[in-house]
């Protein structure tokens, strides 16, 4: 069984959190006063987006899981602190290289994600479709991909990035009609 399947899967609200924490680290990185601000705005944006229960629930198991570490400041102030587990986490959980993990036996389950987006979120429908096939998934039509991996907190994590909960359905299927060349293309047979 591989490393990934032997650790703790992180809800959506753990991921994001790490890569709030992670987007702390990058503002160090920042070379340009607009580059800082912008990354302010985005973090600040996407923490209050957060449940604050969810949020404080979310914090105490990433504690527990020893991904974060938090620091009681003199002043009565908290502060949180990736450690080097939860940044090297935190970094798989990159929009831009994410991917499904393969498993060691197939189960002989489809994952099949389908949605319909209204065209004024066009711009998130078409990062939604492009960070699907990054991932390995296969396009079956225009707004349907299919995956034979476990790839639920992957899948997750991509639907609340882009914020389109709303619209998007998963399925898992023992069976699809062309089932033949789908396993030829996941290299299954």
């Amino acid at each position: 069984m591989r490393k990934k399947y032997l650790e703790k899967r992180l809800g959506p609200t753990a991921q994001k959190v790490l890569l709030l924490l992670l987007g702390g680290v990058v503002l160090g990185f920042a070379r340009s006063p607009k580059q800082y601000w912008r990354t302010i705005e985005t973090i600040k944006k996407d923490w209050q987006k957060i449940n604050q229960h969810t949020l404080r629930r979310t914090i105490r198991n990433l504690y527990r899981s020893r991904l974060v570490d938090i620091k009681e400041n003199k002043d009565d102030t908290t502060t949180i602190v990736l450690t080097e587990q939860g940044r090297k986490r935190a970094t798989t959980y990159n929009i831009d290289t994410i991917r499904v993990p393969e498993m060691k036996k197939w189960d002989k389950k489809w994952r099949i994600i389908l949605f319909d987006i209204p065209e004024r979120h066009k711009k998130a429908r078409d990062a939604l479709a492009k960070a699907l096939k990054n991932m390995g998934f296969y396009r079956l039509q225009k707004s349907v991909f299919v995956h034979p991996f476990e790839c639920g907190s992957e899948v997750d994590f991509v639907i609340e990035f882009f914020n389109l909960r709303p619209y998007v359905r998963t399925i898992l299927a023992h069976q699809i009609d062309n089932e033949l060349h789908l396993k030829q293309y996941f290299s299954l047979t």
